[in-house]
């Protein structure tokens, strides 16, 4: 299988670069085309939902219905997608920071009971704790 990079997924998303979307555009073709599966790394999903959220201003409903359209395309494959599911399943419910969220999820799933944190922002969600 072959991984795709924060940036890969972030020009296919908002096309800041058209010539770089278009290579993107491309390759997701040639990837459909051979039946092929390209993976997101988790730590790639974390670093687009941080990359699309301050460097972009994206709201945070954009952010996840970005997330929720790539994990409908068929050639792409989450790293831990029911992290990714648990992630977005609750982020409707809570206010919490996405960044922080995901990375409550992927905690969780490595079996931490608790995170130990100095943001008082993350402390909010009861997974975290301040140090």
């Amino acid at each position: 299988m072959i991984g795709l990079d924060t940036n890969v997924i972030v020009r296919f998303l908002v096309r800041d670069d058209e010539k770089q979307a278009q290579i993107v555009y491309h390759r997701f073709k040639q990837a459909e085309r051979d039946r092929q599966r390209l993976c997101i790394p988790l730590v790639v999903a974390l670093e687009m939902i941080w990359v699309l959220d301050s460097a972009y201003g994206m709201s945070r409903s954009d952010i996840l219905k970005s997330i929720a359209d790539l994990r409908q395309m068929p050639i792409l494959e989450f790293e831990f997608d029911s992290v990714i599911e648990r992630f977005h399943s609750s982020a409707s419910k809570c206010k919490i920071d996405l960044a922080d969220l995901l990375i409550a999820h992927a905690a969780g799933h490595a079996g931490c009971e608790t995170m130990l944190t100095f943001d008082k922002h993350a402390a909010r969600f009861s997974f975290f704790r301040l140090l």
